[in-house]
């Protein structure tokens, strides 16, 4: 199958998306109808949160339970630090359509905050239960997320947007050791997405080339997985030339994995079958 692992849907009206201001490009409504034009040869998705509230969770699930089989995987959120947090995971595991959770960490100023105490219970709590953690952190987080590993060896991690390199000031280093030394380290894998965001406007493949070429050969093709990033690739260009630009970048003997097969895996598509249109 041919997956993107990693797009959102919302509507503005539900008033819980604190990162969108009025006057961004994207703060309109987007659903599956506007995505379906765009994918192709796709023929599943992960939905992933993009508002720290249990609501959104629940709007997400509901989109892909109203998607015919597209939305193979949601990837929501829950407050972590919670202390009922782990029977609320507990709860949230029970829905086959539940594949993971996301803390919004960039958006979190203690750099250090996944570490805490008090957060460890929801983690070992996602690992028990079966669910996939995404790492949505940004370059300063790299020294220390590392450390998740040893605390929760049994939690599938991916890393989303690559960490979020600097491409746009051209800043290879520290990110490419970090980078480097995570894929030596750790199990994790990393979704090859949200790096045309990162690229300054006008931005070429050849822009993308050291970064693409970098997590390829640190993580291979069977830890990484392509997501669109969509409607937040709208930012950038678009879903279509980021696709056309990550499909020229990536050597055809790797899309099978990248372009489906790893995330199908991480995501345990592979053991699902989509639900009835």
């Amino acid at each position: 199958m041919m997956i993107d692992a990693h797009h959102h849907v919302w509507q503005v009206a539900r008033g819980d998306y604190s990162w969108m201001s009025p006057d961004l490009p994207i703060a309109r409504d987007y659903d599956l109808a506007d995505l379906r034009s765009l994918l192709g040869a796709i023929t599943g998705t992960i939905l992933v949160q993009a508002a720290e509230t249990e609501a959104e969770t629940d709007f997400m699930l509901a989109t892909a339970r109203a998607s015919a089989g597209l939305v193979r995987g949601v990837v929501g959120w829950a407050d972590l630090a919670a202390p009922d947090a782990p029977s609320r995971i507990a709860a949230r595991a029970a829905d086959p359509l539940m594949v993971g959770l996301r803390p919004m960490l960039q958006d979190i100023e203690d750099t250090r905050w996944i570490l805490r105490p008090e957060v460890q219970p929801a983690l070992a709590a996602m690992a028990s239960h079966g669910l996939r953690f995404d790492a949505l952190i940004k370059p300063r987080h790299l020294p220390i997320i590392g450390e998740l590993a040893q605390r929760h060896p049994t939690l599938p991690v991916v890393i989303d947007h690559a960490a979020k390199p600097d491409i746009a000031g051209e800043a290879f280093q520290p990110w490419a050791s970090h980078m480097a030394r995570l894929a030596r380290e750790t199990p994790w894998y990393c979704k090859v997405s949200g790096l045309v965001t990162e690229a300054a406007p006008g931005w070429q493949p050849a822009h993308l080339r050291p970064y693409i070429d970098h997590l390829l050969a640190e993580f291979g093709p069977a830890r990484l997985m392509w997501g669109s990033d969509w409607p937040v690739v709208n930012l950038a260009g678009g879903f279509a030339p980021w696709r056309e630009a990550a499909l020229a970048l990536l050597p055809p003997a790797t899309h099978p994995a990248i372009l489906g097969g790893t995330a199908a895996r991480f995501y345990g598509l592979e053991a699902k079958s989509p639900p009835p249109a």
